[in-house]
């Protein structure tokens, strides 16, 4: 289909996806130059039918509903628009995936991690709710994961605004493997519908799987009639008991028996947890995802999945050129993600030059296209030979960098790190991954306590190549 290069105010740069009911795109706010995400309605559903009407609503409901909110946690909505017959909602773009994307991807989401998830994604409920809102639709698909550990929920296409009268409270509306019983029965619905469907995501979260599955009569059937295998005996999920207390409330046929606010829900997680979470961690997590026993040549060494691991250190220590690799992790997350750390550590275990890294790599990009345009940036096997040299000049200059502020190598091996030095890298880290940089920077001075490595250890929580050559930088100069 053809895509328009302007809708209302907004430049068109990019189509970020296409479905049945419209297409997403990346677009451009000139007035205040800001990224924004444009997600329309096809032309053709306008056809004056009854489903039409429907969809239209749905989607003018999402303005509403979303708009109405103003909340870290919540995809952000600018505006609502009509151009060219066109119906679009502008709103907050954000960088990363969803949930279910790592979920089918089979990443495993730790015990450290979870609480934290699990809060930021009730902390966003709890403001809906106290606006009136009740999303009616959480699942992984409407949960994406953003840089910096920080996540958002999105799509409230379906929600019920209170007073609002858009959707009766009694209709059968939302994705079935999430519905709590009183969806399915089509009974009187209120804001603890969203905790159900978060006490399943939680589930998901421990097992890596969805409580029932089933046909929806088979899901209706076990949704009002069954309770779940307890996580703590799912076969591999290995996850505390106390868990299955949790999921247990969460997923209670009577509302009445479930937590009765998202609140109440983080609350009864904090105190099972009973030591303090950050609820950002998990984004190291994702990066840093549990990988086979290294090979003997050119290969990665074995690393613990906590968050205190990245991408550089280990490729370096295993003969990979540090920058290059980074530069082809930055290509493939164009397409997947920040997953693609993970995915570039995973294929350099058994490569052993770029060319046939960047082969294994396109592997993992679906759409044609844009596999094709990722070889195509990855180019001839001599480019990227020469890619590979220029990217090793490079790291080592921003290495001598790093070793001439701080005396050299030899110089800095014994020294010990200052308070007075963590505190002012934890700053100028902070500025790149936000409030984990304390986290970050207490764990590096615990496994690098020389001045150079531990510099090296933190630029290795910075995802992009530019910015953490940057950081590098900003590390070199302080005294």
């Amino acid at each position: 289909m053809a895509h328009p290069q302007k809708l209302g105010k907004y430049l068109i740069t990019e189509v970020l996806g296409e479905g049945a009911m419209g297409v997403v795109y990346k677009g451009f706010d000139p007035d205040i130059r800001r990224t924004v995400a444009l997600k329309t309605i096809r032309r053709q559903l306008d056809d004056g039918s009854e489903f039409a009407a429907s969809i239209a609503a749905r989607f003018r409901n999402e303005a509403q509903a979303a708009g109405r909110l103003a909340h870290p946690g919540i995809v952000a909505v600018y505006d609502y628009g009509e151009d060219q017959g066109v119906a679009y909602i502008a709103m907050e773009f954000v960088e990363g995936q969803s949930l279910a994307h790592y979920a089918s991807q089979r990443v495993r989401f730790t015990d450290e991690d979870i609480p934290g998830v699990m809060s930021q994604l009730l902390d966003a409920l709890q403001h809906a709710h106290q606006f009136g809102v009740w999303h009616r639709d959480i699942k992984p698909a409407n949960v994406m994961m953003g840089r910096a550990g920080r996540l958002k929920v999105a799509d409230f296409g379906i929600a019920r605004i209170d007073g609002g009268g858009l959707t009766q409270t009694t209709m059968m509306i939302g994705t079935p493997n999430y519905m709590a019983p009183e969806q399915f029965l089509g009974q009187t619905i209120d804001h603890r519908v969203d905790l159900y469907s978060a006490g399943v995501l939680l589930y998901l979260l421990l097992t890596g799987r969805a409580p029932f599955v089933g046909t929806q009569d088979a899901l209706m059937y076990k949704a009002v009639h069954e309770m779940p295998q307890p996580p703590s005996a799912v076969d591999g999920a290995d996850r505390p008991r106390f868990y299955d207390t949790l999921i247990a409330t969460a997923m209670a046929k009577n509302p009445a028996q479930r937590f009765q606010s998202a609140a109440e829900f983080k609350q009864a997680i904090v105190d099972a947890v009973g030591t303090p979470f950050v609820d950002s961690a998990w984004d190291r997590t994702i990066i840093v995802a549990p990988q086979p026993a290294p090979k003997p040549v050119q290969t990665l060494p074995a690393e613990p999945t906590t968050a205190s691991s990245s991408l550089p250190t280990a490729l370096a220590t295993a003969g990979w050129d540090m920058a290059a690799l980074a530069q082809a992790e930055a290509s493939l997350a164009r397409y997947v993600g920040p997953l693609a750390n993970v995915l570039v550590r995973r294929a350099a275990r058994d490569c052993s030059d770029l060319p046939t890294l960047y082969a294994k790599l396109a592997d993992q990009v679906s759409d044609p296209v844009a596999r094709s345009a990722f070889l195509d940036k990855a180019g001839s096997n001599t480019t990227a030979a020469r890619t590979s040299l220029s990217a090793a000049s490079t790291h080592a200059s921003a290495v001598s960098a790093v070793s001439a502020a701080t005396g050299g190598a030899s110089a800095t091996a014994a020294a010990p790190l200052s308070d007075a030095l963590v505190e002012q890298a934890t700053r100028l880290l902070a500025q790149h991954i936000g409030p984990i940089a304390k986290v970050v920077t207490r764990k590096a001075a615990a496994r690098a306590p020389q001045r150079d490595a531990f510099f090296t250890a933190l630029a290795e929580s910075v995802d992009q190549p530019a910015a953490r050559a940057r950081l590098l930088s900003e590390l070199s100069r302080l005294p």
